[in-house]
């Protein structure tokens, strides 16, 4: 049964971007339950958030509107990571203290649970992925990535080559998926039929690939935990580009791309989050609510971005126009 919390809105600023990008971005600050320590979050229907509460093993649901938040929980032990809308609308859950890929019904809130296999181990799961023939794709950090068909609830897990690290993973527009490796520094290309997996390497080793998400073209764009760097990868022709962030110890963590084909990256380094426009290569900077805010993920829909500031327990909204 869902929990009502009722923590109401912060603030509201408004952060002026880099000329370039021709705009403002206007930012929504709520407060969420302490200690809840969201981790991800993403968009849910009728307008609504998501996010994990790794640290009270629940789902967190936003309702911008209203400032009404709620937290439905997940199971003994859950120690949700990331958070991601599949098919039907429903919330998918990389859930690393149940050892399991967990589903919320998006209407009914119910809670479906499925265990990794238990010759497995312990994966420290991470995060997940729809394919283009609505296969569920996930990463774990203790070597492992798989996949779960939520038709059949068939789940299969393969072993990374290279051991310790699978983290951030992502679809392309045309349905492929890629994981990338932060302790391995490595984009994994996934063969959805067979599951073997093709490596990519940075062109610095130890990069710290962290996270990773593709453009509508489908150029993946990498965060470089270690580097500090913005990277870009082209599968179309084996190319590599990449933009080193500002600051003397960046640490680049997460990276989404939105409609516009803006990136977005976290840095908890200066503690920011950055949008960047390759098409003109201007950058805007939104800071962290405040100090030490540590954003780990970054989703939205468009017009919108969700930033969840794991280190002060609070979800940052931050709305752009749209054009008509």
């Amino acid at each position: 049964m869902a929990q009502r919390i009722f923590a109401f809105l912060l603030l509201i600023v408004a952060t002026a971007a880099s000329p370039g990008l021709a705009q403002e971005y206007e930012t929504q600050i709520f407060r969420l339950p302490e200690g809840a320590r969201p981790h991800d979050a993403a968009p849910a229907p009728g307008g609504r958030i998501w996010y994990t509460a790794q640290r009270q093993g629940a789902l967190g649901i936003i309702d911008p509107a209203t400032g009404d938040i709620r937290q439905v929980p997940l199971g003994e032990g859950s120690s949700p990571h990331g958070v991601i809308q599949g098919p039907g609308g429903n919330a998918w859950i990389t859930d690393g203290g149940q050892n399991a890929i967990v589903r919320v019904d998006s209407e009914t809130e119910e809670v479906t649970v499925w265990p990794l296999p238990e010759d497995t181990g312990y994966a420290n799961l991470n995060t997940g992925a729809f394919d283009g023939d609505g296969i569920h794709w996930f990463t774990g950090q203790n070597g492992i990535y798989g996949r779960l068909d939520p038709a059949t609830g068939e789940m299969q897990v393969w072993r990374d080559p290279e051991g310790r690290g699978p983290y951030g993973i992502a679809a392309t527009p045309d349905g492929e998926i890629y994981y990338v490796s932060l302790a391995g520094s490595h984009i994994g290309q996934v063969n959805r039929e067979t599951g073997e997996v093709t490596m990519i390497e940075p062109t610095v080793d130890g990069a710290g690939t962290r996270r990773i998400w593709a453009s509508s073209n489908g150029d993946l764009w990498v965060s470089e935990w270690n580097s500090g760097r913005l990277s870009r990868y082209r599968p179309s022709d084996g190319s590599w580009e990449h933009w080193q962030l500002e600051g003397e110890e960046p640490k680049a963590y997460a990276v989404y791309v939105d409609e516009r084909d803006v990136v977005w990256v976290s840095d908890f380094g200066a503690n920011v989050t950055l949008a960047f426009d390759p098409a003109t290569g201007e950058w805007a900077s939104i800071a962290g609510s405040g100090e030490g805010a540590n954003v780990r993920q970054i989703l939205g829909r468009p017009g919108e971005i969700y930033l969840p500031e794991s280190g002060l327990d609070r979800l940052m909204l931050v709305r752009y126009p749209v054009p008509e």
